[in-house]
């Protein structure tokens, strides 16, 4: 099967919300969702996509800043495929596609965070060469 791998835009959010909707477990309206797309875009966030054909069946948020432990990195967010779609190799194949784009923009390093209880995730991020080095923590303000 032939994929397509592209940037996507804020003229694209309403491409990315129905993914995001299954990614969160539609704990979010999409005008939240939309919302947020909307200011993340005027940040420094990238998105990228999986095609086949027209239909767009896989999404990884990026966000690029420079940190003082490991230079220029990307922080890939809300890594997303539709379950249809999972267990073929895509995500070796989109997560390469990934590591050229970030290389080609000066980044040094990759860096995500995971659930704790998504196991599967786990595995794919190990066998991708990702080393677990802290524990990820959050407050609701």
């Amino acid at each position: 099967m032939l994929y397509d791998y592209k940037l996507l835009t804020s003229q694209d959010i309403d491409a990315i919300l129905p993914l995001m909707q299954k990614f969160t477990e539609e704990k979010f309206t999409n005008e939240v969702l939309r919302k947020r797309f909307v200011e993340m875009f005027t940040q420094n966030y990238e998105c990228a996509g999986i095609y086949i054909g027209n239909e767009l069946i896989g999404i990884c948020g990026m966000w690029f800043c420079t940190r003082h432990y490991s230079g220029k990195s990307v922080e890939v967010d809300h890594v997303f495929i539709y379950e249809e779609h999972r267990g073929r190799g895509l995500g070796d194949l989109f997560f390469n596609w990934i590591y050229k784009y970030v290389k080609a923009k000066g980044c040094e390093e990759i860096e995500l965070n995971t659930y704790v209880t998504n196991h599967p995730s786990h595995k794919f991020y190990h066998n991708q060469g990702f080393k677990i080095y802290g524990y990820h923590f959050a407050k609701k303000l």
